[in-house]
């Protein structure tokens, strides 16, 4: 496989220069009547100097190839002349972004759902790029999309569970997602000279056959975590209550009493709505 090999070549002016005094000479000797060194040096102008003469934008570059065979890659931005027999293929050096479209795949859990990627790219080894691939740009559309399938297909959209320490998630691990799928990019595309600057996940979203019951499923799980919480905290509460009242003496309960107490206390707290309390102004135990 050909490596890239980059090449300082000779300035342009000169041959430019050149070219207006041969014109000049061949103007002359057509004056002077001498046409076959006219016809020759008319030749050697337009044949053989003209066509090396080559422009380089900025982050542009020029591969050269001489009769099948490469000869390196022309980086620095000005005017050159080269070989004037070698074919010039201007290769890009810019950063490409590509919004990639939206996949419906399975995430690893086997649900459907909807994924895209925004990848920004650029040639670094000109060579590899014209060389090693047919078409390096479709070569780039078929990699990313399959590197993106394979991440969808290794992580589930969400955690299964309530389990915050579950592995991770295309949703939930964002910023580790983008890594693995820049690493995994630039490992497929090294072959063809691209290096992935940057790659995120621009869209994320169930399919829409499964959207509203995953949706109801996530809500399930948010009221149940929130739930958790709450009895813990009301757990909490109802044993400092009681543990305060035996420390200060202020009132002795027996075990039915101390279960009722903890009773009302755990509906007041964990209730959902508002509670109307009754006054009982008679004794303790009527």
């Amino acid at each position: 496989m050909n490596t890239e090999r980059v090449i300082t070549a000779p300035s342009g002016y000169l041959a430019f220069v050149l070219v207006l005094i041969l014109t000049g000479v061949a103007a002359f000797c057509f004056w002077a009547q001498q046409h076959v060194i006219g016809t020759i040096i008319c030749v050697i102008n337009y044949f053989l100097i003209l066509p090396g003469l080559t422009i380089v934008k900025p982050n542009d570059s020029k591969v050269l190839t001489l009769f099948g065979k490469y000869t390196g890659t022309v980086k620095q931005d000005g005017f050159f002349w080269v070989n004037p027999f070698t074919v010039k293929k201007k290769v890009s050096l810019k950063a490409y972004n590509l919004n990639g479209q939206q996949l419906k795949v399975n995430d690893s859990a086997g649900n459907p759902i909807e994924i895209a990627a925004v990848i920004v790219w650029q040639i670094k080894d000109t060579a590899k790029a014209v060389f090693a691939v047919e078409n390096y740009l479709q070569y780039v559309n078929i990699q990313s999309e399959a590197a993106v399938r394979h991440l969808a297909n290794t992580f589930p959209y969400d955690h299964i569970n309530e389990d915050d320490t579950a592995s991770i998630t295309l949703r939930g691990g964002a910023e580790q997602v983008s890594a693995m799928l820049e690493t995994e990019l630039n490992e497929r595309l090294e072959r063809a000279g691209i290096e992935v600057l940057e790659a995120r996940i621009s869209h994320l979203a169930y399919a829409p056959e499964i959207a509203h019951a995953m949706l109801q499923r996530q809500q399930a799980a948010a009221i149940i975590s929130a739930r958790k919480l709450i009895v813990e905290g009301a757990v909490g509460m109802v044993e400092m209550a009681l543990q305060k009242m035996e420390e200060k003496n202020i009132i002795e309960l027996d075990e039915e009493r101390k279960a009722a107490m903890v009773s009302n206390l755990l509906v007041v707290l964990c209730g959902d709505k508002s509670v109307n309390p009754i006054v009982n102004t008679g004794t303790l135990y009527h």
